[in-house]
């Protein structure tokens, strides 16, 4: 399919790159617009699978959503199914983007983007550097949502295509293994680390340039101009290395384990990532709280804050408060908290509040918590907006409440749980039309808590909880250092955390837990209970509150067959192709 033919079906659009193609274009047109070549990379980042809504926690015991035409939730309830749910958007998109990236690069070294030889080779480096990175991180997510076994227990991944595809190629072609696709990503990500710098940054002088372009006689201002903070936001090395230990912690988990990644690999793909920031003692100290106001601030495109590995460029709205919002704040209130979440928030002395040693009070169960229970969640009683009084109210949730945020007071955008979702939004926007007030937001990609998580999970299975590998930390100090940033434990030592470290088996209950609360609402946990082979029929429950009495309730079960641990391949694909072996159940 020719590169033409595929942007007919783009509808989206992206800022970074200017002037959209035209359809009447094919990729031959490369050869003499640079800038052409570049739109054609251009519409892989377009079709990039990240979003500032957590879409998905909706279908987890996380969260449920007040619209009750979620496509997740009626996933979650029973009805997903080959042929319906999410799964054929996002395959499309991932072999679109794919296809993309191959008619780029088979094209590349026909392109001149600047008649200086050294300034030409360098461009080329970076492009062909940061092709190859979304190639790796299209191959990721197709493995995380169409990676699974066939009826004959093997382990298959997806099709490899490394070549751009037309009319004229055979499409009727067996799934890769999983190892196979993960071998091809990691070959992929591993020649993008090393022709990207790790960062794009404005170097000071000559001496700091590689010395691979010094040797084709290129200065710090050359340097600057191909890989200087001006290219901020488009995929670098440090990314490319942060989607390879990503690939790694999904392909050494229970439900891909035959693929051959070891625990040890795993972690030290993501120590790789760590090591570049000092590893534990790099965590940001912030970096629990990096969507609020005071963090995001007015986000520059050319730096990142502390946390952030990788987002998307910075614009100025408040869509997701609009959506998320208690409707007394002129919001939806869409993602509702269940409690199932809030009760996975220890107490503030670190012990989990079903153990009798946090003195947790069921007559009043949201004090002596976990500070990131207030930060993440919207409680009965708290204060939403208190940043710049652009709104400052306390938010009601009893169902009796007489007030709009109630539970179930208002028909479709009042919580069904007793909650409302604080994270990701700032709290000095107003989504009220009469009086708009917005400020700058930015989607996260990829954020170094999930890289120093990912190193925990692994290392404790690998060397156990205090074991170190062939680095400075283990998972226990990865752990320590997040629970004390989060002020928890921080008055006895975190006794708990002290008694975890003595079993691998209880740390990993621990980091899980910690990986639940700090990514809470990033659109992780549907994919960690699934490589996990976790329980994923845990029913959604809520908070009923009468007077001073506290009482849960199920708002929503969940019905996940076994088979789902695996996403299906797209019924028409399966249909349409018959060497394509469908995933088992489906």
């Amino acid at each position: 399919m020719a590169a033409g033919m595929l942007m007919v079906a783009m509808t989206s659009c992206d800022d970074m790159f200017s002037p959209a193609i035209e359809n009447i274009k094919d990729e031959h047109t490369m050869e003499n617009e640079a800038n052409y070549a570049d739109q054609i990379l251009g519409s892989a980042y377009i079709l990039m699978p990240y979003s500032s809504s957590p879409y998905n926690d909706v279908a987890t015991d996380d969260a449920v959503s007040n619209d009750l035409s979620n496509t997740w939730l009626t996933m979650a309830g029973g009805a997903w199914t080959s042929q319906t749910g999410v799964s054929n958007d996002n395959w499309r998109d991932r072999i679109a983007s794919i296809q993309f990236i191959n008619i780029f690069l088979q094209n590349l070294d026909k392109v001149t983007f600047s008649t200086t030889e050294k300034l030409n080779k360098m461009f080329q480096d970076r492009l062909r550097g940061e092709a190859l990175g979304l190639r790796a991180l299209n191959m990721y997510f197709l493995l995380q949502n169409y990676g699974g076994k066939s009826a004959s227990g093997e382990l298959l991944g997806v099709h490899i295509f490394t070549d751009p595809y037309d009319a004229t190629v055979d499409m009727n072609l067996p799934r890769n293994t999983f190892r196979e696709c993960l071998d091809q990503l990691i070959s992929d990500a591993n020649e993008a680390v090393d022709l990207l710098p790790n960062t794009y940054v404005n170097l000071s002088s000559n001496n700091q340039v590689p010395q691979k372009y010094i040797a084709i006689g290129a200065d710090v201002a050359d340097y600057n101009r191909v890989f200087g903070a001006n290219t901020h936001i488009r995929m670098c090395g440090r990314v490319a290395a942060a989607i390879r230990a990503q690939a790694a912690l999904l392909a050494a988990s229970p439900a891909f384990e035959e693929s051959g990644m070891t625990w040890a690999q795993a972690a030290d793909y993501s120590a790789i990532v760590l090591d570049q920031i000092g590893g534990v003692a790099g965590l940001c100290p912030t970096g629990h709280l990096w969507y609020t106001a005071e963090q995001v601030g007015n986000a520059s495109n050319t730096e990142d804050h502390a946390e952030i590995i990788w987002r998307e460029r910075a614009g100025t709205s408040c869509s997701l408060e609009e959506d998320n919002f208690p409707p007394s704040l002129y919001g939806k209130g869409r993602v509702n908290p269940t409690q199932n979440l809030v009760d996975a928030f220890p107490a503030l002395n670190g012990y989990p509040i079903s153990d009798s040693r946090s003195n947790y009070n069921a007559n009043d169960p949201y004090s002596n918590r976990d500070p990131r229970l207030n930060y993440y969640i919207v409680t009965n009683g708290s204060t939403m907006g208190i940043s710049g009084n652009v709104i400052n109210s306390s938010v009601h949730t009893p169902e009796n409440a007489n007030d709009k945020d109630g539970l179930n007071t208002e028909n479709g955008t009042s919580t069904r749980t007793g909650y409302y979702m604080r994270k990701l939004m700032r709290n000095d926007v107003n989504p009220n039309s009469a009086n708009k007030v917005e400020k700058d937001h930015y989607t996260k990609r990829i954020r170094f808590t999930e890289l120093f998580l990912a190193y925990a999970e692994a290392a404790n299975e690998a060397w156990g909880p205090t074991g170190k590998g062939s680095h400075g930390y283990s998972a226990y100090e990865v752990i320590k250092a997040i629970r004390q940033r989060a002020g928890i434990g921080t008055e006895n030592g975190d006794a708990y955390l002290e008694e975890a470290k003595g079993s691998a088996e209880t740390m990993r209950t621990l980091i899980r837990n910690e990986r639940r609360l700090e990514l809470c609402f990033e659109n992780l946990r549907f994919w960690d209970l699934r490589r996990w082979k976790a329980d994923l029929n845990e029913a959604a429950r809520g908070m009923r509150i009468e007077g001073n009495t506290y009482q849960t309730f199920e708002v929503e079960k969940r019905n996940f067959a076994p088979y789902m641990i695996y996403g299906p391949i797209p019924y028409n694909d399966v249909l349409k192709f018959s060497n394509i072996e469908q995933n088992a159940g489906w």
